[in-house]
């Protein structure tokens, strides 16, 4: 059985967390699986080399900043794979090009077009496990792509289709997807399940928890995907086609440098909640600077210092 996993930049920020996600790896492997690693860039890499490059020239060309931010998931793999090896298990690691990824030729936010997963499958086939760098393939013109910010999760979902993974696992310093932030909203409550459909919704409205373009590749080829945390013992929450009667409802958060968006997700985003809200938060004294309303998702704007009062009342309000 061929699992998928895939580690967020916070859970490879250092060698103790690296070598920490490493034993995940090899406790999947010691249940006898074949596993390939999808890893993102390590930390602040990724926004550091972009800075680098702006430093020199405030416009770089996106064919070399492709180029460049690719190094730094590459660094992640080949560090991962040798971890493993000192942990006694057999690891190749392998560029999204090596790994059979083959992208349209739009640098910046790559569409991938096709896999050609040979190299992969021989290295499982020899007891290897395949650590792949996300968030990168190559254009039909031989260059290096990238696949937007948060694509590795896409890479993780593209693999696991192609190669038929009976399970895709992606790992971050959270442990799954609660009703509201749980670091802000006492009592908000971890969801075992989210329908494809609001995790996509809540992804567009600005949430970083998901690759939006990784959901609605997983929604299109009927792959499952559970969120956890590589830092605590969890079920997390698996995202997945529910039927619409059990769509649980909850609320998400994005920030800017002058607002914040609050959005119902799921069953509370029906006809005339955008309207209900709005009432909701005028009538306890929270402004709002705007809203909007698309399917399975409805959003309200307001000022930074509003943000817990709004979140909270919202969350009370959709969560009976």
């Amino acid at each position: 059985m061929l699992i998928v996993q895939k580690f967020g930049g916070s859970s490879l920020a250092d060698i103790e967390r690296l070598r920490r996600a490493a034993g995940i790896c090899l406790e999947a492997r010691r249940r006898e699986h074949k596993l390939i690693v999808v890893v993102s860039a390590s930390g602040d890499v990724t926004d550091e080399l972009v800075e680098a490059a702006r430093q020199i020239d405030p416009r770089p060309p996106l064919r070399e900043l492709d180029a460049l931010m690719a190094t730094g998931e590459q660094q992640s793999a080949a560090l991962m794979a040798i971890m493993l090896r000192s942990m006694g298990a057999p690891a190749i690691s392998f560029s999204g090009w090596q790994a059979g990824i083959f992208t349209g030729e739009q640098h910046g936010a790559a569409p991938i077009g096709l896999i050609m997963p040979g190299r992969l499958e021989a290295a499982l086939d020899e007891g290897k496990i395949a650590v792949v760098a996300g968030f990168q393939g190559l254009s039909p013109l031989g260059d290096v792509t990238t696949l937007g910010r948060g694509g590795s999760d896409t890479t993780a979902v593209a693999l696991s289709a192609a190669l038929g993974a009976a399970r895709c696992e992606i790992y971050t310093d959270v442990d799954g997807i609660y009703t509201a932030d749980p670091r802000l909203v006492t009592g908000a409550q971890l969801l075992k399940e989210i329908d494809f459909r609001d995790m996509l919704a809540l992804a567009r409205a600005g949430s970083q928890v998901l690759h939006a373009e990784s959901v609605r590749l997983a929604m299109a080829n009927g792959v499952d995907i559970r969120l956890l945390s590589s830092f605590k013992s969890s079920e997390g929450s698996v995202v997945r086609a529910l039927p619409d009667g059990d769509r649980p409802a909850f609320a998400g958060v994005t920030r800017d440098s002058a607002a914040c968006t609050v959005s119902a997700v799921g069953r509370a985003a029906g006809a005339g909640t955008l309207s209900e809200l709005a009432l909701l938060l005028g009538r306890a004294g929270v402004p709002v600077l705007g809203g909007s309303a698309e399917e399975g998702c409805v959003s309200v704007k307001v000022a930074q210092a509003q943000l817990l009062p709004a979140l909270e009342l919202i969350h009370s309000a959709i969560i009976r």
